[in-house]
């Protein structure tokens, strides 16, 4: 069994519903809560308005420093509808939203562990244009992004998948990813499923792996961090390696591509995916560019 996905089942365990004992009687609605009011007290740089344990553990873009600090200082203003799950199970949540500091757009990601009503770790990724080193990846105005509104529905129950299957599925998008051949491993797509990364659409995402379109991706390190069953959404964190060997390679239609990565390089991200019926139907991504092979403070897998 190849090492990363090993490592993603047993971060799966950790997922399971048999975690829930420990986090605090805090359900879905306790836990959006709490990410409403971080979100008032990210905006107003006021940590006493949200309900923080007296340690907090944060990262920004796998730096790992004091609370408050980052775009803490530096926000403005929030962008857009944001898109808020929840994991009771884990005692955790996480928002996909955009934001202004000044004029300075980016979109950002939240991911939030809440223990006995606490805030006890906060983790951002936020992706500006300046934090997208060349090559660069696409980053479109927050001002004009509307997310499909059955990103943030629930699931009929005749279309809801386990939290296990949940977590295959898009566990599955990373494996086909890797080393892309043209092969779709261990997962499936909507016809009309879309990806948005960093706020610009990309359709047809079967289409380009079948192509083999990412074959300059080398590794992909990944683990899930949060299942929201009911909205039928897996989250996972990770980073995409190349190697920058790869020039010039043929898809499986024939043609030619010339690689754009030239040099070590990676991506971080944090990446969700919408699930119904055993596939997958529109995914959305943060990320940004950082250190080839770096690796995430949150722990081993990554």
């Amino acid at each position: 069994m190849p090492k990363v996905f090993a490592g993603a089942l047993i971060a799966l365990a950790m997922l399971l519903p048999g975690a829930a004992q420990a986090q605090g009687g805090c359900d879905k609605n306790c836990l959006e809560q709490i990410v409403e009011r971080y979100r008032g007290a990210y905006l107003a740089h006021d940590p006493a308005r949200a309900p923080f344990a007296a340690k907090v553990r944060f990262t920004e873009n796998n730096v790992e420093m004091a609370f408050p600090d980052g775009s803490w200082d530096t926000v403005t203003e929030e962008v857009g509808t944001p898109l808020i799950l929840s994991d009771p199970a884990t005692g955790q949540a996480a928002v996909f939203t955009a934001i202004m500091q000044s004029e300075i757009p980016g979109f950002l990601a939240i991911r939030l562990r809440i223990k006995d009503r606490q805030i006890t770790e906060v983790e951002h990724m936020l992706s500006t244009r300046r934090n997208l080193s060349a090559p660069p990846t696409p980053f479109d105005d927050p001002h004009g992004f509307r997310r499909p509104a059955d990103r943030a529905a629930v699931v009929p129950l005749a279309e809801r998948n386990t939290r296990e299957e949940l977590t295959r599925l898009g566990d599955g998008y990373f494996q086909t990813l890797e080393n892309n051949t043209g092969e779709i491993r261990n997962t499936r797509f909507s016809p009309d499923a879309v990806r948005y990364e960093n706020g610009m659409i990309f359709r047809d995402i079967e289409k380009g792996f079948k192509l083999g379109t990412y074959a300059f991706n080398n590794k992909v390190r990944r683990v899930p961090i949060l299942v929201d069953e009911e909205r039928g959404i897996s989250l996972f964190r990770g980073f995409i390696d190349h190697k920058g060997v790869m020039a010039d390679y043929r898809l499986t239609d024939g043609s030619w591509r010339k690689s754009i990565f030239r040099e070590p390089h990676s991506w971080a991200f944090l990446e969700m995916f919408k699930i119904s019926g055993g596939m997958i139907t529109g995914v959305e991504a943060t990320f940004i560019g950082t250190s080839y092979n770096q690796v995430s403070p949150w722990g081993p897998g990554n």
